[in-house]
């Protein structure tokens, strides 16, 4: 016997205990009664959710066989309830009130299956509008409910009233459907069954129109993208509602009994899904069911989203555990994705099943195609799918020719074509190698080129989401419209109607989501299923590797068609003008598709290009680059963001790899858009100037400029051109002389000439008026910070405090150079953004800002201390949840003058003046600090020498200063996950089971 039999039947055999003790209570006092009657049922009910729990977190029930049972449970427990609150009222002998009612379940719970803290919905249905003794019947029966404090959701509807509500509202026909008897006169229940299934409005067509376009809207709400890294289990895409909204349009389609499973063995034997698509959905239904459940037991309410800090738990309740380089974590969650994915594969195979049902596709007049015809293929109400008799399965590379017309043709894939496409993907498989068929991929991947595409369609602005695969129409002769009429009421939300949702076949994008969703894309490039649904534990990428691919090769395409000109001007130029088209898509294409393995991902991703490249007919010489660009897409991000791009070295360096500028010009293509393509919210100002600054230095030098030897000519010709323009502005001859002998040659090497006179302004007047500190705080739109310049006294921990007071008023510091002049003064100058990665622009703060750094140099407040008062390095349960462990790295051979030190933690305001003062007790100095945030990991990287002026290459002294910036880094790290971390951990798991349950299957 099955073991939610096994518990169903020991739960009954309670019931019978539960009625026999409501029988034994002494009714002579109605108040004590009473009391004592809501407090069986509560601990009834405590029962019941402590049986469910034990059970289902010991691995004995699955997340449906636990919902079923509590539906079960709670329907006994109801009736029981039910039979009280009639026998203990003065309705006990009122049989026409009793007679006129009928008590039922609906929503989920009329499904036969509840999670653990969802409403309970209830439909008290009358022949006629209620009389007065049926409303107080009701009532009574409500107050009791209440005061067990059971959520309830419920109405009062007469039979027509329902009718009459369910043509007007698809919400209301659709709890209808799952309507449940539970108690009362069942002849009504019967009598509505029969009245509703035999009314006429809406149609099948009306319904499954309305739930597509309900679909669509919730998806807009809740992400339409079903790769984001905190997905909703419940309403996101390819979450439980879609499964759901695929079981109601079959269930209104059948009209048939809820059923055992989650869509039931009609959609076998009618032919909507064969066997083992079938068996896909039931467990694709069962593991997001268990995910539910296990949410809510964490949560303690009815949470639906899988947070940052619910996911490591979730999964290890479900038994993920390390392997390899991935931790459990991340392997829950691509088996998640894995799954939403195949919910939407059942959608794209489920739904052109059942429309075809309704109605039948009918080819339209005036768009006759000889050539499409001769193809093997049709145009069916606007798309394009396979003529009859042309299979997927003896005849796969037919597959990607209907893609291939489609895309030339700017037309959709018929849902009927996708069906098939998906049912036979695996067939792709043969066609790796295949000519015709890398050539048809490649003009999917790469779209026209640009001049191609600015002349075949007008420009096109992307909608805020992606929008999805289109779902089916109802053909054009039909008498209803769809999809939805401009005066069709709801057409404001359609997708169907929007401009940009019938032009997105025009990018690749779409194609690359078709290749992917429908699976093919996996079958066609080795290593590229591997990454599907592959994500990344971390709040800097929002998106499962594959998705993010997809994303960049989209940037991409803009890039080339001007969509971006204004934004990515420089990358845009060298876009269009690229001589390496094929090679640059086939490198985006691949950059990341070594993701999730144990090998360096740059590194292995080369050398599976070298294998994929051929495959895809690429030549000889494009192979080579796209594995080159692969090995090296992260080189310039790193070096702009994390080096100092004023060292020669770190300059040369880059040279001796790069060598060529068609390289230069492709790497840093790639660097855009794999930046873009992470997070909206990554890609700024700061970064582009940075890129670009680097972009230029490094060509200059490949084109035969900007040799080390010319070092001094530089510094003489800045000096020059400056005491000219100083003299223009009326500087006397002693001043200019005064400032041009300041710097060293770093200085005049790392500002332009702009910044140069600026300093010489700030210096001039310091020196007359004989001020110890002087600010000033110069805004820089285009580069989108906030330039803060201090020249003062140099001494021990300046920039520590410096950057401490700039933490109190909420200023995030990007990059830093610190100088000390010859007169022994330090010319600091901070690049420093808000909280939303912009200028730093609020007077308030500004001046706050003066009075702080005043404060903090003369020693008048306690950095730390207020620091910690202020509360601003407080961190929300779902950020400490991310894991990020410290890490001290130091680099002596990329500067010839500077040790390097990189220091890896959990970015906070406060990290980098306790980084700072910690390099500053032990008596270094640093010359500049780079610092970048990858969500909430900060990696800061210093330059810098000791108390002599040398880099620093005792072993032991570097030890020594490694723990030092550890001892920093692990002391505020657990002072900012306490009261989060291993206790409330803990307190989530459940018991260990006797035997350990192993996780459910992924799905291919």
């Amino acid at each position: 016997m099955h073991q939610s039999t096994i518990q169903l039947n020991d739960q009954k055999q309670t019931l019978v205990t539960l009625k026999e003790e409501l029988d034994s209570l002494d009714l002579t006092d109605s108040q004590t009664n009473r009391e004592e009657t809501l407090q069986v049922f509560r601990r009834h009910m405590a029962r019941i959710h402590n049986t469910i729990r034990v059970n289902f977190e010991s691995h004995k029930l699955s997340g449906i066989e636990a919902a079923k049972l509590h539906a079960c449970l709670v329907d006994d427990f109801l009736q029981t309830l039910f039979d009280y609150s009639v026998k203990n009222t003065s309705f006990h002998h009122d049989s026409a009130a009793l007679e006129a009612l009928s008590i039922h379940a609906i929503g989920g719970y009329g499904r036969g299956m509840l999670a653990p803290f969802s409403d309970i919905d209830l439909l008290f249905l009358t022949e006629e509008s209620p009389s007065t003794q049926t409303k107080e019947l009701i009532e009574n029966t409500l107050y009791i409910l209440w005061d067990l404090g059971i959520k309830i959701g419920y109405s009062t509807r007469s039979i027509q009233e329902c009718l009459e509500e369910a043509a007007r509202d698809t919400t209301v026909r659709t709890s209808l459907l799952d309507l449940r008897f539970l108690y009362g006169n069942k002849n009504l229940y019967e009598k509505f069954r029969k009245d509703y299934y035999t009314s006429s409005n809406p149609t099948e067509i009306d319904f499954i129109r309305d739930k597509q376009l309900e679909r669509y809207q919730r998806h807009i709400r809740y992400g339409d993208n079903p790769y984001l890294v905190e997905p909703n289990v419940k309403e996101g895409r390819g979450g439980l509602r879609d499964m759901q909204t695929l079981y109601w349009l079959c269930r209104n389609l059948y009209d048939t009994d809820p059923p055992e499973n989650s869509l039931g063995t009609k959609v076998v034997t009618e032919g909507l899904l064969t066997a083992q698509e079938a068996k896909r959905a039931r467990r694709s239904w069962d593991f997001l069911w268990t995910v539910r459940f296990h949410l809510h037991y964490v949560a303690g309410t009815a949470e639906e989203r899988l947070t940052f800090d619910m996911q490591p738990v979730v999964g290890s309740r479900m038994g993920y555990t390390r392997h390899g380089r991935q931790v459990g974590v991340e392997r829950f969650m691509r088996h998640y994705f894995l799954t939403a994915r195949e919910v939407m594969r059942l959608t794209h195979v489920i739904e052109p099943a059942i429309i075809r049902k309704v109605y039948t596709p009918t080819t339209q007049p005036g768009l006759s195609d000889p050539a499409l015809e001769d193809a093997g293929f049709m145009m069916v109400d606007g798309m394009i799918m396979q003529k009859n008799g042309i299979s997927f399965d003896t005849n796969p590379i037919m597959m990607l020719r209907l893609l291939n017309c489609a895309q030339k043709r700017k037309r959709e894939i018929h849902p009927m074509a996708l069906q098939e496409i998906i049912r036979w993907e695996r067939r792709a498989m043969t066609l790796r190698g295949n000519e015709e068929a890398s050539e048809i991929f490649i003009n999917l991947l790469c779209g026209p080129a640009p001049e191609q595409a600015r002349s075949g369609h007008p420009s096109y602005k992307r909608p805020h989401t992606s929008p999805p695969l289109k779902m089916p129409a109802i053909a054009k002769n039909s008498s209803h419209d769809f999809p939805p009429q401009p005066n069709h009421p709801q057409n404001g939300a359609s997708p169907f109607n929007d401009n940009a949702h019938k032009e997105k076949v025009t990018e690749n994008a779409y194609w690359l989501h078709v290749l992917n969703e429908t699976g093919v894309l996996g079958r066609l490039i080795p290593g590229w299923s591997h990454i599907v649904g592959q994500m990344q534990f971390d709040t800097y990428h929002v998106y499962t590797v594959d998705e993010h691919i997809i994303k960049a090769l989209h940037i991409l395409n803009q890039l080339e068609n001007g969509k971006l000109a204004e934004e990515t001007p420089l990358a845009h130029e060298l876009a269009k003008n690229s001589q390496s088209r094929r090679a640059l898509y086939v490198a985006v294409l691949l950059h990341d598709i070594a993701k999730g393995h144990k090998q360096d991902h740059s590194v292995l991703g080369s050398e599976m290009a070298l294998e994929i490249c051929p495959l895809l007919g690429l030549s000889t010489e494009e192979t080579e680059t796209v594995s080159w660009l692969v090995l090296h897409h992260l080189l310039l991000s790193h070096t702009a963001f994390q080096r100092d791009i004023d060292d020669p070295k770190t300059l040369l360096d880059l040279v001796d790899t790069i060598q060529s500028p068609e390289r230069l010009r492709l790497l840093f293509i790639l660097t855009v858009v794999d930046i873009k393509a992470v997070n909206l919210r990554v890609w700024n100002a700061w970064k582009a100037t940075l890129l670009k600054e680097l972009y230029n230095r490094v060509a200059e030098i490949l084109a035969g400029g900007m040799a080390t030897t010319e070092r001094d000519t530089r510094v003489t010709q800045a000096k020059q051109s400056t005491a000219e323009l100083l003299a223009e502005k009326g500087f006397s001859e002693s001043d200019i002389s005064t400032f041009l002998n300041l710097g060293y040659a770093g200085y005049w090497l790392s500002f332009d000439q702009e910044t140069h006179l600026r300093h010489a302004s700030i210096i001039i007047e310091a020196e007359h008026n004989k001020q110890p500190l002087t600010i000033q705080a110069q805004h820089l739109p285009a580069r989108g910070v906030t330039e803060i310049t201090i020249y003062t006294v140099d001494h021990s921990g300046l920039f520590s405090r410096i950057s401490g007071a700039l933490a109190l008023v909420g200023a995030s510091i990007v990059d830093a150079r610190i100088h000390t002049m010859t007169n022994g003064m330090a010319l600091d100058t901070f690049w420093v953004q808000n909280i939303e990665h912009s200028p730093l622009e609020d007077g308030y703060r500004l001046e706050k800002l003066h009075t702080l750094i005043e404060q903090a140099l003369s020693q008048k407040i306690d950095i730390r201390s207020e620091i910690a008062k202020s509360g601003v390095g407080h961190m929300g349960k779902r950020m400490r949840a991310i894991l990020v462990p410290p890490r001290v790295v130091f680099d002596n051979s990329a500067s010839n003058t500077y040790t390097i030190i990189e220091v890896n933690g959990r970015d906070r305001p406060g990290l980098l003046f306790d980084v700072t003062e910690a390099i500053s007790r032990q008596g270094i100095q640093i010359a500049s600090a780079h610092i970048t945030t990858y969500g909430v990991r900060a990696v800061d990287v210093f330059y810098v020498k000791d108390l002599f002026g040398l880099k620093i290459t005792d072993s032991q002294k570097l030890e020594h200063i490694r723990s030092c910036i550890l001892e920093i880094l692990d002391r505020a790290e657990k002072k900012t996950t306490e009261g989060n971390s291993k206790e409330w951990f803990e307190a989530t798991l459940p018991t260990p089971p006797a035997e350990t349950t192993p996780p459910h299957n992924v799905p291919s």
